[in-house]
C-alpha cells in the first residue's frame, strides 16, 4: 500500500502529526510504501484529510 502526504499539518492536532511521523511522512507529495494490514489502515483513518493511498 503506497501513501502519499496531500497536505500541510498546519492546523492538524499533535495525535494527527504523530501518526503522520509514525507513518514516515514528512514532506508534502512524499509517498511510503507501507504494509497493507489493520494497524496501518487505521492510522490512515485518522488522517485521512491529509494523506492519500496511491494504488
Amino acid at each position: 500500500m503506497k501513501i502519499m502526504k496531500k497536505r500541510s499539518t498546519i492546523g492538524a492536532t499533535p495525535k494527527q502529526r504523530k501518526v503522520l511521523e509514525a507513518l514516515g511522512l514528512r514532506k508534502i507529495r512524499q509517498v511510503k510504501e507501507m504494509p497493507d494490514n489493520d494497524a496501518v489502515r487505521g492510522m490512515v483513518k485518522q488522517v485521512e484529510h491529509l494523506v492519500e493511498v496511491v494504488d
